[in-house]
């Protein structure tokens, strides 16, 4: 992107420690999954308060950050913004990574003959990050670099389970439930109850939820190392061609998929 900051051969050190230090703000942002207040920025980073104060507000003009209300509705909580998402899809569609990924979700296209997408968690939502199309003509359009709620589909459910439950909670709170169809699930105890009992298992779903006449399942991409989710793997498809049922058969599969995926995005992170 043509505006960020960059360092030139005549920067001098404090420029090049200025670059850094904001780096490092999105960094901990990327990781922690869920918005930190100045404060906890400021100790996690070792940055002071004003200096980091000054970043934060020239990272929110560019709208690299953004303030997420908290519990009770005041706007303290710092979370990346909607252009640290750009940029992060725009690095992950490189040549290199856009080639491999499509090849892991196209043969499993081949396998299930259904829509298989790669998506991240994006704050609040689900973002699309790659996707391979069946060649079925009835088919839920989509297309990368589209965000959609966590509540009412499959990789929502899959990263809102395997958050911590106090991560989950501060979720929650902050998530307005919208009714997307008859069978969304918009009340906070039902959608927990859902979510404990997807955690274990490593999937989520989507049953007719978000759209519909579609359904989805979804499974987590890991990172080797410490198991952090890295990703979801997601196949939808209509129900006039499969059950959710179908889709859960599916399972042993997408998890082996995952695991072809699971490098890509670890190397897109180094």
């Amino acid at each position: 992107m043509s505006d960020t900051a960059s360092t030139s051969p005549d920067a001098t050190p404090a420029d090049e420690a200025r670059v850094l230090r904001a780096l490092a703000v999105l960094e901990a942002l990327a990781a922690a999954g869920q918005p930190y207040t100045l404060s906890q920025l400021s100790a996690r980073l070792r940055i002071p308060k004003a200096t980091l104060l000054r970043m934060i507000e020239a990272l929110e003009s560019r709208g690299y950050v953004m303030h997420m209300p908290d519990s009770r509705g005041h706007d303290r909580a710092i979370a990346l913004g909607p252009r640290s998402a750009q940029f992060a899809l725009a690095t992950l569609s490189n040549n290199t990574f856009t080639r491999g990924c499509r090849s892991v979700l196209r043969a499993l296209v081949e396998v299930l003959g259904e829509t298989c997408n790669l998506t991240a968690l994006d704050n609040d939502a689900v973002l699309y990050v790659e996707r391979v199309e069946t060649t079925e003509p009835l088919r839920l359009e989509m297309r990368p670099g589209m965000r959609v709620p966590l509540h009412c589909t499959a990789s929502g459910k899959l990263f809102l389970s395997q958050m911590t439950l106090l991560e989950r909670n501060a979720m929650l709170a902050r998530m307005t439930l919208k009714k997307m169809t008859h069978r969304t699930l918009t009340d906070p105890k039902t959608l927990a109850a859902e979510l404990d009992r997807l955690g274990p298992r490593g999937v989520g779903i989507d049953n007719e939820e978000f759209v519909r006449g579609m359904v989805a399942v979804a499974v987590p991409v890991k990172d080797a190392d410490d198991g952090h989710v890295l990703a979801s793997l997601a196949v939808h498809a209509p129900t006039a061609r499969a059950t959710l049922d179908d889709l859960l058969k599916a399972v042993p599969q997408m998890k082996e998929a995952a695991s072809g995926l699971a490098p890509l995005l670890h190397a897109s992170r180094v």
